[in-house]
């Protein structure tokens, strides 16, 4: 049976034809990536918490991708937001959040992307570095213009990000945070070569990853999209 995965989507002020108005938009490569797995997909864009809300969606879905976009909001993890932060998004950040927590509670497969890392490890208490080039001195994650950078990546022996993706391997980086204090229940299973975490393993899920970096970014590599696909079919 082929595996159904959610992922979330944007939701974004945007032009179409006459209309001109938010919609749940995201970039197809996400959804190229999964279906070239060999699995369907769904959009799960931001919504209203209502009572059950979040439990029926994923009852619903097999897997789930938390995909990237902007940054998540600084109150959710006690701290003023830096002036380089993008506006909150208050009803994403809720939802994802949401969905997160809901996720581990009941076992479902997980990939976080980019953002994704990130809410996963706010979720679970975990605080953000809110601008790398404070704290690095370089703009090497993001170079902005919607140019993306190429960065090593160094896996962590035994870990499940290093059993899929082997002791290294360069990707596509456009990201200012990253995870500064880690949350309990993840384990650092890559960082880049300047020490920043590039990849959690979700320790109470059979099957469960995120990524800083853009793996949709590098379609002839599906190796973290095919794992997904592959345990939620099971």
């Amino acid at each position: 049976m082929t595996a159904l995965i959610g992922l979330t989507t944007y939701l974004e002020q945007t032009v179409m034809g006459l209309w001109d108005r938010p919609a749940a938009v995201l970039p197809r490569v996400y959804t190229d990536c999964v279906i070239a797995a060999g699995g369907a997909v769904v959009g799960l864009p931001p919504q209203p918490l209502h009572p059950d809300a979040v439990e029926r969606v994923l009852d619903g879905v097999d897997g789930l991708i938390l995909t990237g976009g902007k940054d998540v909001d600084a109150a959710l993890y006690g701290e003023r937001a830096h002036p380089e932060n993008d506006a909150p998004r208050p009803d994403r950040d809720a939802w994802e959040i949401a969905l997160v927590r809901a996720a581990i509670a009941r076992d479902l497969p997980l990939l976080g992307i980019c953002r994704g890392l990130q809410v996963l490890n706010v979720a679970l208490g975990g605080t953000l570095v809110q601008h790398l080039p404070d704290v690095i001195g370089s703009t090497r994650y993001s170079y902005g213009n919607a140019t993306f950078a190429d960065n090593p990546v160094i896996t962590v022996p035994g870990t499940r990000i290093g059993g899929m993706l082997g002791e290294s391997l360069t990707v596509k980086s456009y990201h200012h945070q990253a995870i500064n204090h880690l949350a309990a229940g993840l384990t650092v299973s890559a960082r880049g070569d300047d020490g920043i975490i590039q990849a959690v393993d979700i320790d109470a899920l059979t099957f469960g990853v995120a990524v800083q970096w853009h793996p949709e970014e590098t379609p002839d590599d599906l190796r973290l999209f095919a794992a997904l696909v592959e345990a939620a079919r099971r």
